[in-house]
């Protein structure tokens, strides 16, 4: 697998006030609201997307319900590990597999474009093999108006760069 860059990094939390305190209001990182309860910001020097994606969104992306399974250790944070196509987010989960991986969610292209897939490292994160075509430099317009797509429609997941769920999902 050849890693184009890290698509994004946050944590997952059971209480999103108190992580919006501390990534907000405490770290000082320019957070909006993307969906109901979603919080994050894509102005992050060195990450494309950062932000505090809730456990049960983050258990409908993977398993297609609100509940983490108790069998499966709870997640601490997300990370997308983005690669150079969207057929090479298949190739590295089937890579991923044969090292010993068990995926949580296999590749998948995403309503709003982004194909991914989703396993859960040795320390616990949950991790994102992904393709986010408007975040290759081919395809990113630096004046890329984020705030001009309706989140109200959908979820953090649907909003681009953030594919945390599936919605219907989430």
């Amino acid at each position: 697998m050849k890693v184009s860059f890290i698509a994004g990094f946050g944590p997952i939390t059971p209480d999103t006030a108190a992580s919006l305190k501390f990534w907000r209001d405490d770290v000082g990182l320019p957070m909006t609201e993307i969906a109901p309860d979603y919080w994050g910001t894509d102005d992050v020097p060195g990450v494309n997307a950062f932000a505090a994606w809730p456990l049960g969104e983050a258990a409908e992306s993977c398993f297609g319900s609100t509940s983490w399974p108790d069998h499966i250790s709870a997640p601490q944070a997300w990370l997308e590990l983005d690669v150079e196509t969207p057929e090479a987010v298949s190739v590295a989960a089937a890579e991923l597999e044969a090292a010993g991986s068990t995926l949580l969610k296999p590749p998948t292209t995403e309503p709003w474009g982004q194909t991914v897939a989703r396993l859960l490292s040795p320390e616990g994160l949950l991790v994102g093999i992904t393709y986010t075509p408007w975040m290759h430099h081919e395809h990113h317009d630096q004046s890329h108006d984020h705030e001009g797509h309706d989140h109200g429609e959908h979820d953090h997941g649907d909003h681009e760069g953030h594919d945390h769920g599936d919605h219907a999902n989430h």
